[in-house]
């Protein structure tokens, strides 16, 4: 009799789990971005960056433009499924030199080198694909 209690107690249990776990994935995806909020894929911080780098409305509006195309690019690079991996760096590296190319138009020296630092949190190389001019030697 025990027995048969205690595996009544652990069906109900599991019964309950699985219940509860299939209503959980059943909900609708309700995870919206309120109103106001950045797009998907924006860059959550431009203000502040465009704020850090002193940009002018003008510059503001020309670097955004300069990297949503760029993000558009690798986008579309990453769900290209006719390049091989190897390709598929290749092409991304030429789309940044491209990006960092137009930048070189738009930022000040300045900025460009502060924009560097921040778009790649301490590591300027990962913008244009090389070694940053004060990289300390490897050991």
């Amino acid at each position: 009799m025990k027995l048969t209690k205690t595996l009544a107690l652990a069906a109900l249990a599991a019964g309950s789990l699985l219940a509860g776990n299939a209503t959980l994935q059943a909900q609708d995806n309700t995870n919206t971005p309120p109103a106001g909020a950045p797009a998907p894929h924006a860059h959550p911080n431009f203000e502040r960056v465009a704020q850090e780098l002193g940009l002018t409305d003008d510059q503001k509006t020309k670097f955004k433009a300069v990297l949503t195309d760029q993000q558009t690019q690798l986008r579309s690079l990453r769900t290209d499924a006719t390049l091989t991996p190897e390709d598929k760096r290749a092409k991304a590296k030429e789309i940044r030199a491209a990006t960092l190319t137009q930048l070189k138009t738009i930022l000040t020296p300045d900025q460009l080198a502060k924009w560097q630092t921040l778009a790649h949190h301490g590591h300027p190389s990962a913008a244009t694909g090389g070694t940053p001019p004060s990289a300390p030697p490897q050991q």
